[in-house]
């Protein structure tokens, strides 16, 4: 579908005078108004950005922010890294701190990004008096119901535990009069598209609803022209730009070198790295025998509790790990300021997700680096991938003094006891007897 047919379904017969205004804008894309002081922001709320060294507004919030200030329904289309927290976040609390009955519920992907997003709405919005409830999987139901009967004025949450409070009338959301849905295109490709429908179908019809996402898939249309009220595209940026001061590298290697090149790289670049696997297995292989190599390390993935994965990214916000190993679960959860290295250990499965990986290095202005393992048989993936950055990504020769490879220590779970499986292949009448005192007994 072109940019024209997907201007027309978003906005009918009746958008002409808007997308003469879309093309207005899009001649301005990466300028900005130099502060935050003229987007119509309360001056309470520009004290707060003002300590909190929010000085000048990346052009996604130059553009979102008025419009949604102003109750507009947006569509944002905006690579990653580019403050959108911001651009929706501003807005939800001006309108909330103005009326008493206004509520925001922000619907995201994933775990990280949840928590994330709820730490920049409370350090917006705690000096104000604002209330806030994150409902994510893995935490405890208890604790999320305690923080619902405090009514709080934003709640932000995955899919999956929202229709769980849903339906343990846990909530309701007749006051919602800001609804967000951030990386909305990843939600469709986790599988969320049934549990979006109902979320929609709970909130009310007159409200102010505010879409973002990185790209402009199918599903993303039909929820504008389905759900919202003629909304506005904001563009900052062409689908699928990748981060535009990150450097992109790629060795071929076969999958035996692969670890042995990490290590290598691992030695060469001194700052923090990102280390992308395609599985959770893989993950935990990758993160092991990093901290055989002498180097801390910690890892995200679907296997490891709540718990687990947060203390995982605080220790690596922190410094308490140099590494830091991730599925794609963390492609848009982690917001680490200075990541020196992003690592592609396997290519990932869509071209998409590459643009969104290495958007964790060079956030903010930053430079960054990415460099992608590429075997014999991911060869074709890097077609894609630079079809869609737009650029042909350089290969670099493999090293020739590559570590040797190290003894990989088994995994507790390899350990097999010895006195197991010890009366295999022998006839029934040489085995010891064994007395069961379980049963009479227990």
């Amino acid at each position: 579908m072109t940019n024209k047919n997907i201007v027309d379904e978003f906005f009918g017969s009746k958008g002409e005078k808007i997308k003469e205004q879309i093309a207005q804008e899009k001649t301005a894309e990466h300028i900005s108004s130099g502060s935050f002081a003229g987007l119509g922001i309360a001056p309470k709320l520009l004290n707060i950005l003002d300590q909190l060294n929010f000085k000048i507004p990346t052009p996604i919030q130059h553009k979102a922010i008025p419009s949604a200030i102003e109750g507009k329904d947006i569509v944002g289309i905006a690579q990653t890294g580019t403050g959108k927290t911001l651009a929706f976040g501003i807005p939800m609390i001006q309108r909330i701190m103005s009326s008493q009955t206004a509520r925001g519920l922000i619907v995201l992907p994933t775990r990280e990004l949840a928590l994330q997003v709820e730490e920049t709405l409370q350090k917006i919005g705690r000096s104000l008096g604002l209330r806030t409830a994150v409902l994510i999987g893995g935490a405890s139901m208890w604790n999320q119901i305690r923080d619902i009967r405090r009514q709080p004025h934003i709640i932000v949450g995955t899919p999956g535990r929202i229709i769980d409070h849903l339906n343990q009338k846990n909530i309701h959301f007749q006051h919602v009069s800001v609804l967000v849905l951030d990386e909305a295109d990843m939600m469709f490709d986790m599988g969320f598209a049934l549990q979006l429908k109902e979320i929609l179908q709970s909130v009310p019809r007159e409200r102010q609803t505010l879409l973002f996402s990185a790209t402009m898939p199918d599903n993303i249309i039909k929820i504008a022209t389905t759900h919202m009220k003629l909304p506005l595209r904001v563009e900052v940026a062409q689908q699928g730009t990748a981060a535009e001061k990150v450097e992109h590298e790629l060795f071929f290697v076969r999958k035996d070198q692969k670890i042995r090149l990490l290590e290598k790289l691992l030695l060469e670049y001194k700052g923090s790295v990102l280390v992308f696997s395609r599985t959770k297995h893989g993950a935990k292989k990758i993160a092991r025998d990093v901290r055989n190599m002498g180097m801390t390390a910690a890892e995200i993935h679907s296997n490891r509790s709540l718990g687990q994965r947060k203390e995982a990214l605080d220790g690596f916000k922190m410094g308490k790990y140099r590494v830091l190993v991730a599925t794609d679960i963390a492609s848009r959860g982690i917001d680490v300021k200075g990541i020196e290295l992003v690592l592609n250990y396997d290519l990932p499965e869509s071209a998409g997700d590459y643009v969104h990986r290495i958007g964790r290095t060079g956030r903010a202005g930053l430079t960054g680096k990415a460099i992608s393992f590429v075997t014999p048989e991911t060869r074709h993936k890097i077609r894609d991938i630079e079809r869609l950055v737009r650029q042909n990504i350089p290969v670099s020769q493999l090293p020739a003094d590559l570590p040797p490879a190290r003894p990989s220590p088994k995994m507790e779970q390899d350990y097999v006891d010895p006195r197991r499986n010890q009366n295999r292949g022998r006839p029934a009448s040489s085995r010891p007897f064994r007395r069961n005192y379980s049963r009479n007994y227990r």
